[in-house]
């Protein structure tokens, strides 16, 4: 199943390492309080701050000197490092005697002469969505509290119209508009309840294709446009939380799972001038459609749409006459296996042409289609992937993309034309072999370039993208480097597995502190396995990776394998060889690796052989606990998916088709109908507030494993926490303890 942006996120940031007068020196080992200790400074990565309109500098809050607890909001000038406070705390002050605002977020009015500031937040499913909206006039200095007679934390993703002159947001699903000068909001929808939403994406389309914020402004300020859910119908999930007061309290989510009702999701627009509401009438059944993206031509004339069919195997790419509701179908995206929703397009600048991600050649390409869906012109030709687009700027004729020809594990920032003669050319420097990251600014003159490789921290540059000049180092993280490379492990090895039938999987190997070829030892494989993730990078991979160098430390050969589906920058064929056979084909690659590298590498130990991974990586863990018995001895399974038909429909049904039409891939691919075949120790681990993979994948897991009467296994719930299992003081501290205990006792490390 698909790890959440959110928990990723979270993965990669929260590298911990000694503090000052604490960091290990090479003879003393990393233990789980090093790598994970909350007293622990984290690795720097250097993205913070926000750039500036013109690109030529950013903004930072800062705490301010002149009043306690308050935040100073600071530009610094790109080329000469000049501080400017541009908002000062003192500003932020409601009354006299009070402490000023807590600044969790802000954005600036168009004429950036106004502010508007995020404030007392509250979380909605799992993020701070709820909150408070302040607006600060910087002219007159005059402060005042958005949504009229509101209730405290109840607005939601409030925007400054294009023209500055309007906020929009959401309250009670209902979305809503307030002048900028001052006066009474207006409510633009009314319909919304507990069941109709307006505005905010529902569960599934948040969590699988990332519309959270589910509105936008006309970029005339004429309009807003906007998605309607109806959730009557969707099955509710009750979550329950025991740890709040004597009783018990359930938490309802409707949740839609595997080949069950889905969310109606419809779009309309509304004329700010007349509060009419135009909706668009698409094609088929609101309720097996989905519409994960909708953007505005540059010219407010019309709305650009993507609308797929439940299988997510057609995507229609549509044009729509806001006032009217007319449609017309520019182009139909069509795949065997599935199709992926394509970003908002960047227009050319005579809005005649927008940006299109295509897998139809074999390759993922950026294409330039016209409006008229006349033409899709391709702009990236070669055998290679676009990963991901970072900048379009239609004036300078350039788009800037990362990719990865020839090593699917390392990143480089390439350019091409937009238009004319096509013209690819890489943009990183030639002697940096790993994974670079790029940040670029408005306009695409400057840069946040970040560096990093498997063993090696993250280093953050500001660079000149036209010369390439590095303006100025922000972060090194060189004190992380040293830790890395006292540990006397030796260089990560980046390899590939022949597995048979013209089949090379990418892999990584850690091998052992003070490491003897003559002897054997346990091999522990960190696997994910499905089509949204690739472990096998080179790049710094925060705490995971520590605790890999960590249990190296302690005699373990620790390796990852990315089989055959992962998303990794290989091709089409690759990432949709796994079609239908979720949990199937993964499985069987892992252990064709698995074994390709005991019959190579004599010093590893057939007997001694331990697998994990998280989300679908736990999923993964279960299938080869249960799949290949005699091949793990070990594994440990965190917030795992065991029944495929428990997952969301979204993501399952993308790659596992619908289970009326694919039954046999979905009883197969489930874990769970193994169960019976568990040999191994086994560890589950589970979060009860868990939203995303529920905790009842667990508790049916358990029911098979104790009809089966396997004894063999153990698990861990972690109460309230979600799929991070991070919530709450000392939460990963104890599960890597956990795990760290569980593994030494049940695969133990050093040479034999």
């Amino acid at each position: 199943m698909r790890t959440s942006r959110l928990f990723l996120a979270v993965l990669l940031c929260a590298t911990a390492l000694p503090a000052t007068g604490q960091t290990p020196t090479p003879s003393t080992p990393l233990t789980v309080e090093n790598v994970l200790g909350k007293d622990m400074p984290s690795v720097r990565w250097a993205r913070d701050g926000e750039w500036t309109r013109d690109g030529t500098g950013f903004l930072k809050l800062e705490a301010s000197k002149t009043v306690d607890g308050g935040q100073d909001i600071v530009r610094y000038d790109i080329i000469s490092n000049a501080r400017t406070v541009v908002v000062p705390a003192e500003l932020l002050v409601v009354s006299k005697g009070t402490k000023p605002i807590d600044v969790q977020g802000y954005s600036f009015s168009p004429d950036e002469r106004k502010l508007l500031i995020y404030t007392n937040s509250k979380t909605f499913r799992r993020t701070n969505a709820f909150g408070d909206y302040w607006l600060l006039d910087l002219n007159t200095k005059a402060l005042r509290k958005l949504g009229g007679d509101a209730p405290a934390s109840s607005l939601m993703y409030a925007t400054f119209s294009p023209d500055g002159t309007q906020i929009a947001y959401v309250r009670s699903n209902n979305l809503y508009v307030e002048p900028t000068a001052g006066g009474a909001p207006r409510q633009l929808t009314a319909d919304g309840d507990t069941l109709i939403v307006n505005g905010i994406g529902d569960w599934v389309y948040e969590e699988e294709y990332g519309l959270a914020k589910a509105w936008s402004w006309s970029p005339d300020s004429k309009q807003i446009a906007f998605w309607r859910f109806d959730t009557s119908g969707v099955g509710t999930f009750n979550m329950i939380t025991n740890t709040e007061g004597q009783y018990s309290r359930v938490i309802p989510l409707q949740y839609p799972k595997a080949g069950t009702v889905n969310s109606a999701a419809t779009v309309g627009t509304i004329d700010l001038a007349t509060g009419k509401t135009t909706w668009i009438p698409l094609e088929g059944d609101p309720r097996q459609n989905y519409v994960p993206q909708m953007s505005w031509t540059p010219d407010s004339r019309a709305l650009f749409l993507q609308q797929s069919n439940r299988l997510q195997n057609a995507y229609k790419v549509i044009m729509a006459d806001p006032t009217t509701g007319k449609s017309r179908t520019l182009l139909t995206e069509r795949d065997a296996a599935w199709v992926e929703a394509n970003p908002d397009p960047t227009w050319t600048t005579d809005g005649r042409g927008f940006t299109w991600l295509s897998e139809r050649d074999g390759w993922r390409h950026l294409y330039v289609g016209s409006r008229d869906g006349k033409a899709m012109d391709l702009r990236t030709p070669g055998d290679f992937d676009v990963i991901d687009v970072l900048n379009v700027d239609s004036k300078s004729n350039w788009v800037w993309f990362t990719a990865a020809p020839g090593d699917p594990t390392r990143r480089y920032l390439y350019r091409a034309t937009l238009t004319g003669k096509k013209r690819v050319e890489r943009v990183s420097p030639m002697g940096q072999v790993g994974t670079h990251d790029y940040d670029m600014a408005p306009a695409g003159r400057y840069a946040r370039h970040i560096f990093s490789t498997f063993d090696t921290a993250p280093t953050t540059e500001l660079v000149d993208m036209i010369t390439g000049r590095v303006i100025r180092t922000l972060a090194t993280n060189q004190p992380v480097t040293d830790v890395i490379a006292a540990r006397g492990l030796g260089k990560t090895e980046f390899t590939r597995l022949d597995i048979g039938g013209g089949t090379e999987l990418d892999a990584w190997i850690i091998k052992p502190k003070g490491f003897d070829p003559s002897k054997t030892y346990p091999l522990f494989v960190h696997v994910y396995g499905e089509p949204w993730g690739q472990t096998v990078a080179d790049r710094f991979g925060g705490r995971n990776d520590m605790w890999h160098r960590m249990l190296a430390e302690r005699g373990y050969i620790v390796a990852s394998i990315d089989p055959r589906g992962t998303a990794a920058p290989r091709g089409r064929a690759w990432r949709k060889s796994i079609y239908e056979q979720v949990g199937i084909q993964a499985s069987a690659d892992l252990a064709a690796g698995v074994r390709k590298l005991i019959t190579t590498r004599s010093y590893v130990d057939p007997d001694r052989i331990g697998v994990w991974g998280w989300s679908g990586g736990g999923s993964m863990t279960l299938n080869a606990m249960f799949r290949y018995p005699d091949l793990y001895k070990t594994g440990i399974a965190v917030a795992a998916v065991s029944d495929m038909r428990l997952y969301d429909t979204v993501y399952q049904e993308r790659y596992m088709g619908l289970p009326s039409g694919n039954a046999k891939g979905y009883r197969d691919g489930s874990p769970i109908n193994f169960a019976q075949n568990l040999k191994g120790n086994l560890l589950m681990i589970h979060g009860t507030g868990d939203d995303n993979v529920h905790y009842q994948n667990l508790e049916q897991l358990l029911d098979k494993l104790i009809a089966n009467n396997k004894t063999t296994f153990q698990m861990m719930a972690y109460p309230d926490r979600a799929h991070g299992i991070y919530e709450k003081p000392a939460t990963s501290l104890h599960l890597y303890t956990l795990m760290t205990r569980y593994l030494e006792e049940k695969l133990p490390p050093g040479p034999r």
